[in-house]
């Protein structure tokens, strides 16, 4: 998924998608420690896919906490 469209879930739904995320890159990394991955392109592409979805996150949870207008608050005070 892009960014854009991961943007527009809510953030339950979104941890959701880590945790598949996080099981699907497992999954990968069993596979190539027992030399069973044929693609090993796709462990790239899963951790992208995880840090892409963890970054939305982290987005989402700190507009939701006004932590931006804190910071900036703090910032202006100097």
């Amino acid at each position: 998924m892009r960014a854009e469209e991961l943007r527009q879930l809510d953030i339950e739904e979104l941890r959701v998608k880590e945790r598949e995320a996080r099981e699907e890159l497992f999954r990968l990394r069993l596979k190539a420690s027992t030399n069973q991955l044929t693609n090993t392109a796709a462990l790239r592409a899963a951790r992208v896919k995880l840090a892409r979805i963890l970054t939305v996150l982290n987005e989402k949870k700190r507009s939701s906490s006004g932590a931006d207008k804190k910071r900036d608050q703090a910032h202006g005070s100097r």
